[in-house]
C-alpha cells in the first residue's frame, strides 16, 4: 500500500495564501511594522494584500476548472477588495469608493446569475 498525497497546485496555492493572510493578521498585535522594500508596513496591511491576491488567484483557478460562477465571484470580490486595499493605502477616496461600488454591483450581478442557473 502506497500513501501519496494528491495535492492540486491551484487550490493548494490559494489555501496557502489565505493561511498566510490569516497568520499575518493574527501577528499584528505581536510584532511591529515589518520592512518591505524601503517601507515599513503593518502586518494587517500585508494580510489585506495577500487576501486580495488569493481571491484573484481563485478566480483564475475556478475559471480554468470550468466553474464560471465561482470564478466570477472570486474575481468580483478580488477586484473590489484590491480597490479597497489600494484606496486605503494611498489615501484615495475615489479608489476606495470604486472598490465598494464594485462590491455592491458585483453582489447584485452574482445574485442575478445564480438565479438564472437555478
Amino acid at each position: 500500500m502506497t500513501d501519496t498525497l494528491d495535492i492540486e497546485l491551484g487550490p493548494a496555492a490559494i489555501g496557502t495564501l489565505v493561511g498566510l493572510a490569516g497568520l499575518t493578521f493574527l501577528l499584528e498585535p505581536l510584532v511591529g511594522p515589518v520592512p518591505v522594500g524601503g517601507l515599513r508596513v503593518r502586518p494587517v496591511a500585508l494580510s489585506a494584500v495577500v487576501l486580495a491576491g488569493a481571491l484573484l488567484l481563485g478566480a483564475v483557478v475556478f475559471y480554468r476548472r470550468g466553474r464560471r460562477l465561482f470564478a466570477l465571484a472570486h474575481g468580483v470580490f478580488g477586484f473590489a477588495w484590491t480597490g479597497i486595499v489600494v484606496g486605503t493605502a494611498v489615501g484615495s477616496g475615489t479608489l476606495l469608493l470604486g472598490g465598494v461600488v464594485v462590491l455592491i454591483a458585483g453582489c447584485g450581478f452574482l445574485v442575478s446569475q445564480s438565479r438564472e442557473r437555478s
